[in-house]
Parts: C-alpha cells; sequence; structure tokens
C-alpha cells in the first residue's frame, strides 16, 4: 500500500516538474525574442529623439508616436502572457487596467498608421504643398486626435465593465488568467468590442489602400519623381502588411478555439506560441525593422546606437578577464 502510494507521490511530482518545465521553456521562448525586439525598438526611440532633424520632421514624429505604442503592447503582451503561463490570478481591477492599457495602444497603433500613409500620399501627390500641410503643428493635432480617439474607446469600455453587477461575484479575484476575453463580463462589451474592431480596421485598410491608389496614379505621372512615388508605394504596402498582421492579432482568438478541438494540448499550446510570436510580437518591431534598414537618414544613426551599446556591453567583460 505504502508502495502504490509512493509511486503515485512521484508520478505527480514528475508531472508538476514535466509541466513547470514546459512553462519556462515555452516562455523563454516568447520571452527572448520579446527582449530582443524591446531592446532595438528601445534604441529605435532614442535614436528618434537623438538628433534634430529627427523631431521636427513630420514623418518621423509619427514613427516616434507608432514605435512608442508598439513597444508598449509588447511588453503588456508579453507581462499577460507571462502571467498566464505562470498561472498566476490577478484581481478584475488590475486586470482591468493592464487590459485598458493594452486596448489603448492597439488602437493607437492603425490609427498612426493611417495618418502616416496621408502623409506619403500628400508627398507625392502635393509635393508643392506637402511643406504647407503636413507642419508639426499640424501633426502634433493628429497625434492628440489619434490618442483622443483611442482613450474615447477605452473609456467607452470602462463605463461598459462598470455597469456589470460585481456584487454578483464571490470576490473580485479572477477564476481565469487575465486576458481580454476573461475581462468583458457583459455581452455588450463583447458586441461593442468586435464591432469597434471591424469597423476600425475596415476604414483604416480603406485608407491605406486609398492612399495607395493614389501614389500608383501618380507614379505615372511625367511630373512625378519615380525614385519618390516608388519608395512611397513600398512603404505603403508595408503598412497594409502591418495593419493586415494587426487585424490577426484581433481575431486569431477563433481560429484558436476551433483548433483546440480538434489537436492535443501540447500541439495547441505549441501553435499558440508561434501565433503570439509571429501575430502578437514580431509586428510591433516591424516598423523598426522598415525604417532602420530602409531609411538612409535612420539606419547609420541606429547602427551606431545598437553596435556602441553592443560595445559597451563587452568592453567591462573584457576588463574583468584581463589580468
Amino acid at each position: 500500500m505504502s508502495h502504490t502510494t509512493q509511486s503515485q507521490t512521484n508520478i505527480t511530482a514528475g508531472q508538476q516538474y514535466q509541466g513547470l518545465l514546459e512553462r519556462v521553456l515555452f516562455s523563454a521562448v516568447t520571452t527572448v525574442p520579446c527582449c530582443v525586439f524591446l531592446f532595438i525598438n528601445w534604441t529605435m526611440l532614442f535614436t528618434l529623439r537623438n538628433k534634430l532633424v529627427f523631431r521636427e520632421t513630420s514623418r518621423y514624429i509619427l514613427l516616434f508616436n507608432l514605435l512608442f505604442a508598439d513597444t508598449v503592447q509588447m511588453a503588456l503582451s508579453q507581462l499577460l502572457y507571462l502571467l498566464a503561463a505562470y498561472r498566476v490570478k490577478l484581481t478584475y481591477p488590475v486586470c482591468g487596467v493592464l487590459v485598458m492599457l493594452a486596448y489603448l495602444t492597439i488602437v493607437i497603433s492603425p490609427l498612426t498608421l493611417v495618418v502616416m500613409s496621408l502623409e506619403r500620399y500628400v508627398a507625392v501627390c502635393y509635393p508643392l504643398r506637402h511643406a504647407t500641410i503636413i507642419t508639426i503643428r499640424n501633426t502634433a493635432v493628429a497625434i492628440i486626435v489619434v490618442w483622443s480617439f483611442s482613450s474615447l474607446h477605452v473609456l467607452t469600455q470602462v463605463i461598459l465593465l462598470l455597469d456589470f453587477p460585481y456584487d454578483n461575484l464571490e470576490s473580485l479575484q479572477m477564476e481565469k488568467y487575465c486576458a481580454k476575453l476573461n475581462i468583458l463580463l457583459g455581452p455588450i462589451s463583447g458586441l461593442y468590442d468586435k464591432a469597434y474592431t471591424y469597423f476600425l480596421f475596415v476604414s483604416a485598410g480603406l485608407a491605406v489602400i486609398s492612399s495607395y491608389i493614389g501614389v500608383m496614379i501618380a507614379a505615372r505621372s511625367a511630373s512625378t519623381n519615380k525614385a519618390s512615388a516608388q519608395k512611397a508605394r513600398n512603404t505603403l504596402l508595408l503598412h497594409l502588411v502591418q495593419l493586415g498582421l494587426s487585424l490577426l492579432s484581433t481575431i486569431h482568438h477563433s481560429f484558436l478555439v476551433a483548433m483546440s478541438k480538434i489537436v492535443t494540448r501540447i500541439v495547441f499550446v505549441r501553435i499558440q506560441i508561434v501565433f503570439y510570436v509571429l501575430i502578437f510580437i514580431f509586428p510591433r518591431c516591424l516598423s523598426s525593422l522598415i525604417y532602420g534598414i530602409r531609411d538612409q537618414n535612420i539606419r547609420p544613426v541606429l547602427v551606431y546606437h545598437l553596435c556602441c551599446r553592443l560595445k559597451l556591453s563587452v568592453a567591462p567583460a573584457k576588463a574583468k578577464v584581463s589580468p
């Protein structure tokens, strides 16, 4: 009898160890690329604030706003992922704050992409009027409108959350991990979230596509700078890809629910991790990769800061090794 009990104890301990080891490995798979991308994004943000030309150019100001929102979103997503992976349950107020901050940055990214696409459209189609239309003041106003619109969306969600009868709950402690689907307790919150998401991305997609078509038409004109129009067209295509990846991050849950019914748990976890890296983490670093590699003004400054930081981190290590 004691031998059977001891065997069952060993099996249970082995299963718990295997589950912990599995969570540690899967967390490392997501945390390592996330930290790398966060380092690149923060270096990019520092680069954009380091030179006066970047601080006084509208497209770089918009890029800074996009990168800031993406970086905060990436950090929040990784925090929520680690909390869920290690089964840390939060209270509804704490989870609500984290989710609402994530909501804010999620909405800011596609709206900023729309403004950046319109800026490229004006630069190619109306080059003589670009300096008078796209000013620092107008850019600041556009950013304020983007943040205000996003904040209004978050405020609406908070009002809908407060409308839920929390008195019926036994405790404010969540029974599930902190996530958007677990915090939207009322049916009205879910319907509003879906309607707003579809409206936002359809409108943003139409705006980016319209800008792309306008740039293509202008590129065929003899009076247009062909190289500038071609570069703007490629940039708009990349913005459309970013917008599509952001849309996938909002609707991928339905696909995961369907996959969970036909695959085993370990396969489902692996699929979920792949989706998380490709849809949540990688798109948040796409702007840094696009502009850091393609933009001739940013690339040398970004490489300089990246290399300097690497040299500074290697130099103390060499000093310790040397006699």
